[in-house]
């Protein structure tokens, strides 16, 4: 298992995530109120352009959450930096977010998606 924090406050995001040897099991929470906003499953293919690794990707958000924005660009990042499946429930929640706010949140998540790849990374060389 591995935790990653980044930022404080009401703009702290967490992730928690198992390693399976075949595919990432992950959680993206934070903010105020971490709950289940919505669930992203990337799943690694050949590049369409036959150049490198891309991905497909499902999203369901439930209904007037918009976590799985952050949580589609984490999945599908670490899905193809790791040529691995990722299933990621994304839930981040602060009251009254100001645009401010959600730039920190979003800054935030790419840190921990930049973190976790590597750690993840130099658990499997």
């Amino acid at each position: 298992m591995i935790e990653i924090n980044e930022g404080s406050g009401r703009c702290k995001v967490s992730f928690i995530c198992f390693l399976t040897g075949n595919g990432v099991i992950g959680h993206l929470v934070g903010g105020e109120k971490p709950h289940v906003g919505g669930v992203v499953l990337s799943s690694p293919r050949q590049s369409l352009t036959g150049d490198g690794i891309g991905c497909d990707s499902w999203v369901i958000p439930l209904p007037g959450h918009k976590d799985v924005i952050v949580g589609q660009k984490m999945a599908e990042t670490l899905c193809m930096g790791l040529n691995q499946p990722v299933s990621l429930t994304a839930g981040i929640h602060i009251d009254a977010a100001t645009s401010s706010d959600i730039a920190e949140i979003s800054k935030n998540c790419d840190e921990i998606t930049q973190r976790a790849l590597e750690v993840i990374r130099k658990g499997s060389a």
